[in-house]
């Protein structure tokens, strides 16, 4: 029993037998969850650990390796860094994202805030960053001190709430189209220079059909699991060549080994010079957080019962557990930038499960895959991959914004936010398409009425011309040079 005398989730928990269907028990899980915000909360007595949280547990260890590698071997082929680096400080990051954040933090301290994980959209703009004379500590010092500023002035509950249901239902449509597309294409890219196309077809085939029987069955939130398994499976009885490179190990775990003059990254410490640099690649980050943590709750919404409000994703926890790690992660000698963990949330709102339960067996397998070395090889492995992104994350983005869109209206601000992402990119199309929805020059125009001018009007104007300031400076407009 809870210290209000009201009765806690251990005493209102009751066993899966007693109800009709395993989906009436997981919705009443979630409605009896009532985690505390930065208190202790525990496993069994807060909350707890089923069998569908080792989904999203699986597709977040999977997510992390692949984005961590992908952010690691960018900064290392700007600073002339080698594979061995990559290997050991991908090693180090599933350490440190398994020890000290995903379990402390998301699990212990604050199961309303998602897990940290990795900025992907921030994945291109690495070589202007080191062109720029921006230094990798610097950078994710910046996007801390910001992401804090951003978390404790409450912007980013405040952007959630002021972005209408057609923004975003066009913003997850076009990240699920455009990242469908990607992992097809470069699935087919990978089966053509090992000579095997018909490796392609025949994964993605079995996958389509895999993927349309569990959502007829409604078991949709086994996809990740079976598809990639049955993905492998398929890929190396067709001949797909695939073996383990990654032996067992530790990383160095000294940050002075890390931000040493000729030992890991090679770059000493940063000057006040480096600092100065990255500051508007560091606003621009952070701006793009919050349509990743729109996205990323709408799923909650979405698949959760209506009931079960405490147990959704808290938008200013999430960045600030984020600017945390980020910190933290950074001056330990990590090379990842983070924001909240899409290949988490994703399936983890799909199986219908809170956030803890899930962060510490996320936070277990993270540390095992670092360790043991081997599980980063198949995680790594081209079919592996792809089809746990394809199934884990972009299909239900794609699906989810089309549930969104609703009527005329959504569908009018949906188009718009659609056809400015594609202009730019999505934090462009984001912020144009919830300000115009807001001014009421689109889309639903009696919803702006019911928010307070400061969330209606002024928000989205800052929004707006910060992210289009900070592209601007960094070269991101078609068409317009780099102010920098």
């Amino acid at each position: 029993m809870s210290d209000s005398g009201e009765l806690g989730y251990a005493d209102r928990r009751r066993p899966a037998a007693s109800f009709d269907s395993r989906e009436d028990f997981l919705n009443h899980e979630l409605e009896i969850t009532n985690v505390k915000r930065w208190g202790i909360n525990l496993p069994f007595r807060d909350f707890g650990i089923e069998v569908e949280d080792w989904v999203p547990a699986l597709a977040a260890t999977i997510g992390k390796i692949v984005m961590v590698t992908a952010m690691v071997a960018a900064f290392a082929a700007q600073y002339g860094l080698s594979p061995e680096f990559i290997a050991e400080n991908v090693r180090f990051e599933l350490l440190i994202a398994g020890a000290l954040f995903v379990v402390l933090f998301s699990a212990i301290l604050n199961p309303a805030a998602n897990l940290a994980g990795t900025h992907g959209p921030m994945i291109p703009l690495i070589p202007l960053i080191a062109l720029a004379g921006g230094h990798p500590l610097a950078l994710g010092v910046m996007v801390g001190v910001f992401g804090l500023l951003l978390s404790f002035s409450k912007g980013g509950s405040r952007l959630v709430n002021a972005t209408g249901e057609g923004v975003r239902g066009g913003l997850l449509i076009y990240l699920g189209a455009v990242g469908t597309i990607s992992q097809i294409s470069k699935l087919g890219s990978w089966a053509a220079s090992i000579e095997m196309s018909a490796v392609s077809f025949g994964v993605i085939v079995v996958t389509i059909i895999l993927y349309a029987y569990l959502a007829r069955i409604q078991k949709r939130w086994l996809a990740i699991p079976l598809c990639s398994a049955i993905a492998g499976i398929v890929a190396f009885a067709m001949g797909a060549p695939f073996e383990f490179v990654t032996e067992p190990g530790l990383p160095n775990m000294n940050p002075f080994y890390w931000w040493g003059e000729d030992t890991g990254w090679q770059l000493g410490w940063p000057s006040l010079q480096h600092y100065i640099a990255v500051i508007p690649f560091a606003v621009l980050a952070v701006a793009m957080w919050s349509p990743d943590v729109l996205g990323h709750r709408v799923f909650q919404e979405l698949n959760y019962p209506p009931k079960a409000k405490k147990v959704l994703m808290n938008a200013d926890d999430t960045m600030a557990v984020a600017s945390i790690r980020q910190i933290v992660g950074a001056g330990l000698g990590g090379g990842n930038l983070a924001s909240s963990w899409g290949t988490y949330m994703i399936p983890a709102a799909i199986a219908k499960r809170p956030i803890p339960g899930g962060a510490i067996l996320t936070g277990l397998l993270c540390i095992l895959a670092g360790i043991f070395g081997y599980p980063m090889d198949l995680a790594m492995w081209e079919p592996v991959l792809r089809v746990a992104l394809l199934v884990g994350v972009f299909l239900p983005l794609l699906e989810a914004g089309m549930q969104m869109v609703k009527d005329s209206k959504n569908s009018q601000s949906a188009g718009i936010c659609i056809f400015s992402c594609a202009f730019v990119n999505p934090v462009f199309g984001w912020a144009l398409t919830m300000l115009l929805d807001n001014l009421g020059l689109i889309g639903d125009k009696e919803r702006p009425k019911q928010l307070s001018k400061l969330d209606g009007l002024w928000l989205p104007l800052i929004a707006f011309v910060v992210c289009v300031g900070s592209l601007a400076l960094v070269g991101q407009l078609p068409g317009i040079p780099a102010l920098l």
